[in-house]
């Protein structure tokens, strides 16, 4: 690995460090725990620097792709024992499918980044909906906002809470594909309940400002 992937590892552990330190988060929503009930945990690409670290003892696996920054992602979440398993749903999606049942008969939870890796950002693929059907898993929404933050100008818009803001975390209901219900159909009701659980996180300190 090159020597400035060393140095950006590096410095991205040491600021999830700190950051993570220095918030305090509130939990709204599903009392659902991966570490407890295996599920799919689904977040958008923009908030993935700290949802490893909000769901309890999760420590994955996350689906990252293959691509160069996810060797860089992986190598972070590494630091902190996460486990990845690398690929996505679009690409080497057999390979991706067969990991997720296997961690799922481990009782495992994998963690997906439906719109990535690389966009279009918050637009769920139907990869996640696949993988929920031939896995039996449901798919749980997780999304985290603060009241102080920065986003970055990545097809993403990146999120990045700032340092000693407060925080919330919003966790959907379980979400499992209806009887005779499409993968589309399954995919535009995993669309909406991302789209849902991602306001409730946004507008959480604004409503919190207005009162």
């Amino acid at each position: 690995m090159l020597l400035k992937h060393r140095l950006i590892i590096a410095t991205v552990t040491l600021a999830i460090r700190f950051i993570r330190s220095t918030i305090r988060w509130q939990y709204l929503g599903s009392d659902i725990r991966p570490e407890n009930t295996p599920c799919i945990i689904s977040c958008w690409h923009a908030r993935l620097l700290l949802m490893p670290f909000l769901l309890g003892k999760w420590q994955g696996p996350l689906i990252i792709s293959d691509h160069k920054d996810g060797e860089l992602i992986a190598a972070v979440f590494a630091k902190f024992d996460i486990q990845a398993s690398r690929g996505s749903s679009s690409k080497n999606g057999a390979k991706v499918l067969l990991d997720v049942i296997r961690q799922a008969k481990q009782g495992l939870s994998p963690g997906i980044t439906p719109d990535g890796p690389q966009g279009p950002a918050e637009q769920v693929k139907p990869g996640i909906a696949q993988i929920s059907i031939k896995s039996g898993l449901p798919v749980v929404p997780v999304c985290y906002a603060s009241s102080r933050f920065k986003r970055l100008s990545s097809w993403d818009k990146f999120y990045i809470p700032k340092p000693f803001s407060k925080g919330v975390v919003v966790i959907g209901a379980p979400l499992l594909r209806i009887e005779s219900e499409s993968i589309e159909d399954f995919t535009r009701r995993i669309q909406q309940a991302m789209d849902e659980t991602q306001t409730k996180a946004d507008i959480y300190f604004q409503r919190k400002k207005d009162d």
